[in-house]
């Protein structure tokens, strides 16, 4: 309360105590919010260490704000080494919990011939859990199929974008169609 509104007695100092005090003892919500403020509101942090450990401890809890902001880093470099497959993954969590901007980012590079990472593959071959059997190595599977399912994540959360690349993906296929039959 101390923090975030402009009320009579709000302390910023009370509020900016509270959410350390939360960030260290492991709030993810805490974490991935300090982590922000400092990076963005504090002129004497001399350098993004101190943010980005407290947004590396939300990613660790699966904080689906931090993952999506981890990858946008991963993606664009910024403080870390370039890494497209880090940054798909941050995505790909980030959207199974639901975040649209993940879901927009991870559909958008999907359809720019990003492949999916192996890590995230590989739980969807090898033994099931229930039943003990081998399942069926799936041939690659189509990165525009994979991308309307992310398009619909970010759609199913409110966000018009989603709807657009929807409608963007529908058009393409009635296209893709089209062609198809004027050429048999």
């Amino acid at each position: 309360m101390h923090f975030k509104y402009h009320v009579p007695g709000a302390c910023k100092a009370v509020g900016a105590a509270l959410l350390v005090e939360a960030a260290n003892m492991g709030d993810p919500d805490a974490q991935y919010e300090l982590g922000c403020r400092l990076r963005i509101e504090n002129d004497h942090v001399q350098s993004d260490q101190q943010a980005f450990h407290y947004i590396e401890q939300a990613v660790d809890q699966l904080h689906p704000g931090a993952l999506y902001l981890l990858g946008a880093v991963y993606l664009t470099g910024d403080c870390v080494k370039r890494d497209i497959a880090s940054a798909m993954w941050c995505f790909h969590r980030a959207s199974e919990k639901g975040h649209a901007g993940a879901a927009i980012a991870y559909g958008s590079l999907l359809l720019k011939g990003a492949e999916v990472p192996e890590v995230i593959t590989r739980f969807n071959s090898g033994k099931s859990p229930s039943t003990g059997k081998m399942r069926k190595r799936t041939a690659q599977q189509d990165p525009i199929k994979l991308a309307k399912e992310q398009f619909q994540i970010a759609a199913e959360a409110g966000c018009d974008l989603g709807l657009r690349w929807l409608k963007r993906l529908e058009d393409f296929e009635i296209q893709e169609e089209k062609l198809k039959q004027i050429q048999q």
